[in-house]
């Protein structure tokens, strides 16, 4: 198991088995996202209370939960390197740093839209909307340290140390609305427990959180994909790949 563990973490081995995967990923991530989008915008009826205004959760939720599982994959990648010294999970690292930062610059953006009619305002400091900025300043944090630092050995390793060290806030935006009082409702998606929402808005946002993280995986993979052959680029592998193009 270790041993195959090593060998995927090879970037020609995880470049090789990845060459099939992004063209059926990128199709079936498009597929869900329009078929989610026409969903919720044509057949999902109007909340009760917001109106139509309810119709922008369905891209402010899936960004604000991926904006998450972002960072867990990141901080996931810079334990593998912090650990083992695979160098295929620091080329995760920096290939999941500017899709996070986008995403959860989405999810503050898409928030505000929403709390302007809501709550009367664009912003609040409420605890998760304060800690969802903090996780955009951490995406920025280790995008700037890498870009600030020289040597890619030690880039790699402050990278990982502030990944992991950012983990620590990923609980104070689950839980703010249980510990402090805050504006921002519960949690409007879980599968652990029975929807709060009619099935008929619960499924469409389903499709659009599976939409959102096929398309975050493919264009990770394509990124990643292109960081490999960015730091390959003298081996002899990505030549012949090359010249076979």
């Amino acid at each position: 198991m270790l041993n195959w563990f090593h060998r995927l973490g090879s970037p020609r081995t995880f470049f090789a088995m990845t060459s099939n995967w992004h063209p059926w990923l990128l199709a079936l991530s498009i597929g869900l996202l329009l078929a989610g989008s026409a969903w919720a915008l044509l057949f999902v009826p109007p909340d009760y209370q917001q109106g139509n205004t309810v119709r922008i959760m369905y891209i402010h939720v899936p960004a604000a939960i991926l904006a998450q599982s972002g960072y867990m994959m990141m901080a996931g990648a810079a334990m593998v390197f912090l650990v083992w010294r695979i160098k295929l999970a620091d080329m995760a690292m920096t290939a999941v740093a500017p899709l996070g930062a986008s995403i959860t610059f989405l999810a503050l953006v898409t928030g505000a839209i929403w709390g302007k009619p809501t709550w009367g305002t664009w912003w609040v400091w409420d605890a998760r909307l304060t800690s969802t900025l903090v996780l955009f300043f951490l995406y920025l944090g280790v995008m700037a340290l890498r870009s600030a630092m020289e040597g890619r050995e030690q880039a790699g390793r402050a990278c990982a140390i502030l990944s992991v060290v950012g983990v620590v806030n990923l609980p104070i935006i689950k839980y703010s609305v249980d510990w402090w009082y805050t504006l921002h409702q519960p949690a409007s998606f879980t599968l652990s427990e029975k929807p709060a929402m009619p099935m008929e808005m619960w499924l469409p946002l389903l499709v659009m959180v599976i939409g959102y993280y096929l398309f975050f995986f493919t264009v990770w993979f394509m990124r990643l994909r292109n960081e490999i052959l960015v730091r390959e680029q003298n081996t002899e592998w990505v030549r012949t790949w090359v010249a076979e193009r």
